[in-house]
């Protein structure tokens, strides 16, 4: 996977929006304007997710391609490489995982008014 192969993922989740609010070197992808994916142009081989914070550890444990997010809360936040071992399905996972961790913190009205944001799977499998 590339980056752009990686931003045409991510944009092709309902409702996301992208912008360089951190300066030109880097791409936020939101969704209800919230970051759920952060692209550094400068470290293209890196991207960031957010991650249930269990699954965040278990996560960095089981796979070296994914790390704690450099400036971020690294409770939260992973930084995974794209062109290491992890499959472009892994990938899009991780993607549509986060996507759904922030979703699952948007208000009510948001999610009553764009139910699309809901249809996101994540699959399971892949972090069983």
């Amino acid at each position: 996977m590339n980056l752009e192969q990686l931003r045409d993922y991510a944009l092709s989740l309902p409702y996301v929006t992208e912008d360089s609010a951190f300066g030109p070197d880097h791409v936020l992808f939101r969704v209800g304007n919230r970051i759920f994916m952060c692209v550094s142009l400068d470290r293209s081989e890196f991207f960031t997710v957010k991650c249930d914070a269990a699954l965040a550890i278990e996560l960095r444990e089981r796979y070296p391609d994914v790390e704690p997010a450099w400036h971020w809360n690294k409770k939260y936040w992973n930084q995974v490489r794209i062109d290491g071992c992890l499959t472009d399905d892994f990938i899009r996972n991780l993607i549509r995982h986060s996507y759904a961790e922030v979703v699952g913190k948007l208000g009510r009205r948001f999610v009553a008014d764009h139910p699309e944001v809901m249809s996101v799977v994540v699959a399971d499998e892949y972090f069983q």
